[in-house]
């Protein structure tokens, strides 16, 4: 899953005691000890996100294949709508985020994302009649498309995405403000709602995917939108549980009229629907994200650096360029993760054998694998860490960050390995797709978990929320250019249907083999660069 586990908490060690035959089982007192000691406002959240989650991943799952099959469009075209609205996806939470915390309140803001989000999905199981492929006159082949409905298509991407941007980054504020600092439930609690977004994640895939993919788009999207609308139920249904800690700052500042008669409350809502409209420009000119992205990263950049230069001292300044540099990693890092529900669902759709014990596994059904890898391996890791770091073994943020990058690398060669016994339909075993999951999950696990972390003890703190803001920029910016890499793997379609499978196949492989390898000298020069960089950051770990 993209940066969630970085964004909402580090998983916590689980004490696990022994039962009478050896095997680690969990008491029921602990069970109680983790689930049952905790505000009732915890489960408010952790059903909303999870509902939210499952929305967002069950759209997100299928996507890819309703742009191609459903519309017929390009893969480029297809992978640069894409690209465009997962970059607004991670644009938005740095704005939404500034706006809850200082007029509109970590409630009223989650509510108004959850509105959105409702409307967005919905709005995606309108999908009109499919387009049709034709021959003109003389020869040449055309695509007969309602551009009605793929209107309406834009705006439910941008709906979902101002919707996200409002609910992600408050959702998460809201749980840790249900503990006073100090608490040591905090990150029991954490886990336990990270814990909601992978379960989302991974049931959503499976469910909206099957649904989509058999029986018709508007089915798996109107079971992300019912997902939604649940979310959006149980969070106006426990709001009374969050105990005032998700209210305005200010509530009175929110009332004053501030133009034409309107309070800025009001107006915030108005803005959002600007938003909405803005983005449901974006997404259809999607060159202008890069352009938006490029000049203000350049910006945000050059503003870090004089900052560092210039009004930091040597410790706090080495901190600042060690941050910023795992930061541009992190972009590299996510570049690669982010194929996986572009370029990896097609190839997965278009060159992998599926068949498992003679059912056919649908393509979108594969985007399950990493939110339930990391269900699994999240509190191995965790383990892992405070084992190592007992015997002053554990490695240091830059190591992890080389770690993640290097496995990220290997997933893809994994695929180009197998790709050498594809069978003569040239579809490759399914279990190279798996193996590479699995491999970028162990890298997320890597990096996901400390990034936000990172940015928090290594920023000067009175710009950590600028620094904080810069990592989720970074995200968007990660979006953008895997939509540029996947872009790379298109193939040529006719009404839908790939037209050459071996040269399909032959496009991925020369793709994830370039990314692979990128990926892994990446990695390994980070790993060079830790020692220095570990020195940079002067004590912290």
């Amino acid at each position: 899953m993209v940066s969630d586990a970085g964004a909402f908490g580090q998983p916590c060690e689980r004490r696990l005691k022994r039962t009478n035959s050896g095997a680690a089982a969990v008491s029921n007192q602990a069970i109680a000890g983790i689930f049952g000691s905790h505000p009732r406002g915890l489960y408010v959240c952790f059903l909303t996100e999870m509902w939210e989650r499952f929305s967002y991943y069950g759209m997100r799952a299928i996507l890819i294949f309703y742009l191609t099959r459903h519309f017929l469009l390009s893969d480029q075209a297809s992978i640069a709508i894409f690209g465009a609205y997962a970059s607004l996806v991670y644009a938005g939470p740095v704005i939404g985020g500034l706006i809850a915390d200082r007029y509109l309140g970590f409630r009223k803001a989650v509510t108004l994302g959850a509105v959105l989000l409702v409307l967005g999905h919905f709005g995606m199981a309108f999908e009109g009649a499919p387009a049709v492929e034709r021959m003109a006159a003389d020869g040449t082949r055309f695509v007969d498309r309602d551009p009605f409905y793929l209107q309406i298509m834009f705006l439910s991407l941008a709906l979902i995405a101002v919707g996200v941007g409002f609910l992600k980054p408050n959702i998460s504020t809201i749980v840790g403000a249900l503990y006073e600092q100090g608490d040591p439930r905090r990150d029991s609690a954490f886990t336990i709602f990270y814990m909601g977004i992978n379960i989302g994640a991974a049931t959503a895939s499976l469910a909206c995917g099957y649904l989509g993919e058999t029986y018709g788009w508007k089915y798996g999207f109107g079971l992300a939108g019912i997902g939604m609308l649940f979310g959006l139920l149980v969070f106006l249904r426990g709001q009374k549980y969050l105990e005032g800690h998700a209210e305005p700052r200010d509530p009175e500042r929110l009332k004053e009229k501030v133009f034409a008669g309107l309070n800025r409350e009001h107006l915030i809502y108005l803005g959002a629907l600007a938003a909405v409209g803005v983005a449901w420009y974006l997404v259809q000119n999607n060159a202008y994200i890069g352009h938006l992205l490029s000049g203000f990263g350049v910006i945000v950049v050059g503003g870090i650096m004089i900052f560092a230069f210039f009004s930091c001292d040597g410790v706090e300044r080495d901190r600042m360029l060690v941050a910023m540099a795992l930061t541009a990693f992190s972009v590299l890092f996510w570049s690669l993760f982010e194929q996986a529900a572009s370029s990896l669902n097609l190839f997965a759709d278009r060159n992998v054998d599926r068949t498992l014990f003679g059912y056919e596994i649908k393509a979108s059904m594969f985007q399950s694998l990493n939110p339930t890898f990391i269900i699994l391996l999240a509190p191995v890791f965790s383990m892992l860490w405070v084992g190592l770091a007992r015997r002053k073994l554990e490695p240091s943020t830059p190591v992890k960050f080389a770690l993640g990058l290097i496995q990220a690398g290997l997933g893809f060669l994994a695929l180009v390995f197998g790709a050498q016994f594809a069978g003569e339909d040239h579809a490759v075993a399914m279990i190279w797709l798996v193996a590479a999951y699995f491999l970028h999950t162990t890298g997320e696990l890597c990096v996901s978990p400390v990034g936000l972390s990172m940015i928090t003890k290594l920023s000067v703190r009175r710009v950590v929320g600028m620094m904080m803001g810069v990592w989720f920029l970074s995200n968007a910016a990660a979006h953008y250019i895997a939509a540029l890499i996947a872009a790379g793997t298109s193939a040529e379609t006719i009404g839908g249907v790939v037209a050459d499978p071996a040269r399909s196949l032959a496009t991925y492989v020369d793709v994830f083999e370039y990314i692979g390898i990128v990926g892994v000298l990446a990695g390994v020069v980070v790993l060079g660069l830790s020692p220095i960089l570990r020195r940079a950051m002067h004590g912290v770990h």
